[in-house]
């Protein structure tokens, strides 16, 4: 373009030259209105280039607020932009106060806002300053209507951190009026759930939490095996209940032993006491679980003597097992076999004292009417039940 202009510059002049050095450089009549103007061609094309210069001139001058005032803005933007990168830099080194100061007062003349009134109030509440955090949300949700649901996310994760649920649920809740599915708000909802441990209504999130895919598996693993655990350990559940709790899970949780033994408790807290049997046999042939074969001695069940042939035949596979022990002299108690029921716990005694298997003891002597026996095992039980206390006093052992 400079090439251009020095060209026509140049032809410009050359013109001019070429025509003062003709004898006759040529003449101009102009008549216009009643008035005339005369001249010779030279004077007309530097007349014609003085206007030229002054039509610019007039051009610049009027130009000139409007340059002026965006050398001003870059010059501000610039200045913001070293404040902003200084203000994160301030952060990063752990100076919140200074970091906050920065990036709150280039924030005006900043390209992103919204980021450093975001960030400006993710420092002031680390600061603890949670007046001056909601503050500097209102003024990002100002400073850009189309990003409401930004700051709510950011607003409801804050609150989340600083322990203010019922407000991080009104804001969840207003973002999910109007997208349902959001993922963020979903997340957010999710962990806010877990941490009230309001455990129904996680159950009943869960879905949605799985077809967002914003939340790793294993975490979404660890909330359904405690949402359901708990939902199964609730009272009055009837079996259609169970069952439908149950048929709610993804199949490959189905098999988890937190989750199996809480179905079988349901069972046996509901009276299904033949049903949570035969859950605990299938369980157990696969993956053996001491604490489902305590359950399983503890059963009330119409077969009493099916109960102990499968009992004995789990002791039969592990005869110094303390558990099984205890699990079939319960069995043989039931079974009215005293002197059975009384080898098989005091055997499991043997092998790993427990306050249960005490207990269990000191009840079989009461019903055989060895009261100093009985108050013996009881006094033991309940010394190792207290061992490590700092509030029960520990009895001293009365039997020999």
């Amino acid at each position: 373009m400079k090439f251009g202009l020095i060209l026509v510059l140049i032809l410009l002049t050359g013109s001019i030259a070429a025509h003062f050095l003709q004898v006759h450089n040529g003449y101009v009549l102009i008549n216009f209105h009643g008035y005339t103007v005369e001249m010779s061609v030279p004077v007309l094309i530097f007349v014609t280039f003085l206007a030229y210069l002054a039509v610019r001139s007039l051009i610049r001058i009027w130009r000139a607020p409007r340059e002026l005032g965006e050398m001003a803005a870059r010059a501000r933007a610039q200045r913001a932009s070293q404040r902003i990168t200084k203000g994160f830099i301030a952060l990063s080194e752990g100076k919140l106060a200074r970091g906050e100061r920065l990036l709150t007062k280039g924030a005006a003349d900043s390209e992103t806002p919204l980021l450093n009134y975001l960030t400006a109030a993710r420092a002031a509440q680390a600061q603890g300053d949670r007046q001056r955090r909601d503050g500097w949300l209102k003024m990002a949700q100002d400073s850009d209507s189309d990003t409401t649901n930004a700051v709510l996310l950011t607003q409801a994760e804050l609150q989340i951190a600083a322990g203010e649920y019922p407000a991080a649920r009104k804001n969840l809740a207003q973002i999910r009026d109007s997208q349902p599915n959001h993922p963020q708000a979903l997340k957010l909802l999710g962990e806010l759930l877990h941490i009230e441990h309001d455990w129904h209504a996680l159950t009943d999130l869960l879905p949605q939490l799985r077809r967002a895919k914003n939340i790793p598996a294993r975490t979404l693993d660890d909330w359904t095996i405690e949402s359901f655990q708990a939902e199964l350990a609730a009272p009055n559940l009837d079996l259609d209940s169970i069952d439908a709790y149950w048929n709610q899970l993804p199949r490959a949780l189905r098999k988890h032993e937190r989750l199996l033994r809480a179905r079988i408790q349901a069972l046996v807290a509901s009276n299904n006491n033949e049903l949570a049997a035969t859950a605990i046999c299938r369980t157990l042939k696969t993956d053996w679980d001491n604490e489902l074969v305590a359950i399983y001695g503890k059963l009330k069940l119409a077969e009493k003597n099916g109960q102990l042939r499968q009992t004995e035949k789990w002791l039969n596979q592990y005869p110094e097992d303390p558990v099984i022990l205890l699990a079939a002299g319960r069995v043989c108690v039931r079974n009215e076999l005293w002197g059975k029921a009384r080898s098989y716990i005091e055997s499991s005694l043997a092998i790993a004292a427990t306050p249960a298997a005490y207990q269990e003891l000191g009840q079989l002597m009461l019903k055989l009417d060895e009261t100093a026996a009985a108050t013996t095992a009881f006094a033991k039980g309940l010394t190792l039940s207290t061992v490590g206390s700092p509030h029960i006093p520990r009895l001293e052992n009365t039997g020999p």
